[in-house]
């Protein structure tokens, strides 16, 4: 994803990568309200404590976002959203029915990591992840920063060897 295919990052899930480990992204809609819409245009969704559900509901798979804060849009009237609401995500059913399967047989979780907008339209990157555990938390931190390390250790040689 890149600034030539039009897309305008709007909120990322700060917590997401320390958390869970990805296996796999999907790209879904969200169904939003006028307001809503208007609303995260003027960036102000938050993905912090966020999750997706996914059940069979009449023999039909479902995704919903919950827990997401998109905050009501400054210039909204008496029909203005509801900050927190369960909202319906937009996928293929084959998309539903595989993250219905990595929930409930392999013990995945589904996490919202950013919403942006594409062509005008708000979409959402949902990750299917596993939770990592403390020990896997703190070697993820560790490799993290041992690479900045690095990092910054190399840009420091180059930059006194240019002196």
């Amino acid at each position: 994803m890149g600034p030539s295919e039009g897309i305008k990052i709007v909120a990322t899930n700060p917590n997401a990568s320390r958390h869970y480990e990805f296996k796999e992204f999907v790209e879904a809609g969200l169904l939003l309200t006028g307001t809503e819409i208007k609303s995260i245009r003027a960036h102000s969704p938050n993905l912090a404590d966020s999750f997706v559900e996914v059940f069979l509901r009449n023999g039909k798979a479902e995704a919903f976002l919950v827990g997401a804060h998109i905050a009501p849009y400054s210039h909204g009237n008496i029909w203005n959203h509801e900050p927190v609401r369960r909202r319906k995500l937009l996928l293929h059913r084959h998309q539903i029915e595989k993250m219905f399967g990595a929930v409930q047989m392999d013990g995945m979780t589904i996490v919202p990591t950013k919403i942006y907008l594409k062509k005008g339209y708000a979409k959402i990157e949902l990750a299917v992840a596993k939770g990592r555990r403390k020990g896997d938390k703190r070697a993820a931190h560790r490799e993290k920063t041992d690479r900045r390390d690095i990092r910054q250790a190399s840009q420091k040689s180059k930059a006194q060897k240019r002196q």
